[in-house]
């Protein structure tokens, strides 16, 4: 199914969306091109949340495609995956906003939210792979 291909795509967007928040910050405090990595201390707290949502969407992304290349690869076709997929995309985005605007309980359950739906993507692999 096409949708495993193109749910990739939209989670490489998602990783970037934070980012934004910290681009927007950095331009507030002075962007010092010469020492980006640096600016971090002097960056507000929303904008230092904002920098960990974005490196640990690239965490989550990594284990998201593998199991939706997993789903794609072995023929994965059921609503249970469509519903992953969507879990984990609105999760993810969920996640990020509940990150920087400081909600760890929300954040946490997003967390969980997304890791099940990959779970799920590679739970329906194997069995699709095995039978």
């Amino acid at each position: 199914m096409i949708i495993f291909l193109y749910s990739i795509a939209a989670a490489v967007v998602l990783i970037y969306l934070p980012f934004l928040v910290v681009s927007y910050a950095r331009a507030r405090v002075g962007y010092d091109m010469s020492a980006p990595r640096a600016m971090f201390d002097k960056l507000p707290p929303y904008a230092q949340r904002a920098t960990w949502a974005h490196q640990n969407s690239f965490e989550a992304f990594m284990i998201f495609a593998a199991a939706a290349l997993m789903a794609y690869v072995t023929g994965v076709n059921s609503p249970l995956a469509i519903g992953a997929v969507i879990a984990f995309l609105v999760a993810r985005l969920l996640y990020s906003i509940f990150y920087i605007l400081n909600i760890p309980v929300l954040r946490s359950l997003m967390f969980v939210v997304g890791s099940l739906g990959y779970a799920a993507l590679i739970v329906l692999s194997i069995i699709q792979a095995t039978s």
